[in-house]
């Protein structure tokens, strides 16, 4: 039980995600983060990563008494009765960067520069 959970991928780990308390995932690991928002049972769940070929799939037990929406990229479905996540293959973008500054390097900086 928790006020949302959010399942980011390597590139949006970073962000969202990383705001939440969770992983921040390098780029081409292949993992999907699952990470609660304000868990409230178990207490200290801190979420889990998980291969990008799982498929996730949330059911809400009771949609009329606690009302469910989920959002993805700003695209929000309200009273959703069960939702399923998976890593779409078909979609591909190019990341652009500066290359004296790599997304890689700028990761890793975020993780362990103090």
């Amino acid at each position: 039980m928790c006020d949302g959970v959010l399942v980011a991928t390597p590139a949006g780990s970073t962000a969202y995600n990383l705001s939440a308390h969770g992983p921040i995932l390098p780029i081409g690991s292949n993992m999907l983060a699952m990470t609660p928002i304000s868990p409230f049972r178990p207490r200290r769940w801190r979420g889990a990563v998980l291969p990008a070929t799982t498929s996730i799939k949330f059911e809400v037990l009771d949609p009329y008494k606690r009302p469910v929406s989920a959002t993805a990229d700003s695209s929000e479905v309200r009273d959703v009765i069960e939702v399923l996540i998976r890593e779409s293959t078909e979609h591909t973008m190019t990341l652009l960067f500066d290359p004296e500054h790599n997304l890689e390097e700028r990761i890793l900086n975020e993780q362990f520069t103090v």
